[in-house]
């Protein structure tokens, strides 16, 4: 199953889950439970900490929710807050998640020694619900703006071409797969 943010993140390929965090936990684990998928692939937009570039394609299996306040010591969590359904020993890119997005870049650029390269707000939920269901799942992303103050903007600016190279990635993915 592909899934997607929604509102104007959507794909003709993908059925879309909710925005931000708690939209896409509720939304998809309602669908694991009545039609469990046999693999869940995530596509969507994504910021860069500074290492990923515009316009590049990010395949993922890990996920982290670390908050800004985290990475200047103001903040701790008592909880697991990276998960992943990589089972090789293959290096990911790990998918930061937030309901918000980050735009101070001094500090996102922190999370780059976490090994942690992009966020969108959605991966963490998905990759959460993936667990609990026992369900593989990754993710793709387009990056459509680095985390600065000028994120907002960029991201509307970039948004369109973003989806565009993301459908095409897909499309292609999923040939090279019905062919095998």
């Amino acid at each position: 199953m592909i899934i997607c943010a929604g509102n104007n993140e959507t794909f003709d390929f993908a059925q879309p889950t909710g925005v931000g965090l708690i939209e896409t936990a509720m939304n998809l684990t309602r669908l694991c439970m009545f039609d469990k998928p046999e693999f869940l692939l995530f596509v969507g937009s994504a910021g860069s900490y500074g290492d990923a570039k515009l316009f590049d394609i990010v395949e993922s299996k890990t996920a982290s929710n670390i908050e800004l306040a985290f990475l200047s010591n103001d903040a701790y969590t008592p909880l697991d807050n990276v998960v992943t359904t990589n089972e090789t020993n293959k290096k990911d890119i790990v998918v930061n998640s937030s309901n918000y997005v980050s735009t101070n870049e001094t500090l996102t650029k922190n999370f780059l020694k976490f090994g942690v390269g992009i966020e969108n707000m959605e991966f963490f939920a998905v990759l959460k619900v993936a667990q609990e269901f026992n369900v593989p799942a990754g993710g793709v992303f387009c990056v459509t703006n680095f985390t600065n103050k000028n994120a907002h903007e960029d991201f509307l600016k970039n948004h369109k071409k973003a989806k565009e190279l993301l459908s095409l990635h897909v499309k292609k993915r999923i040939k090279e797969l019905t062919k095998k």
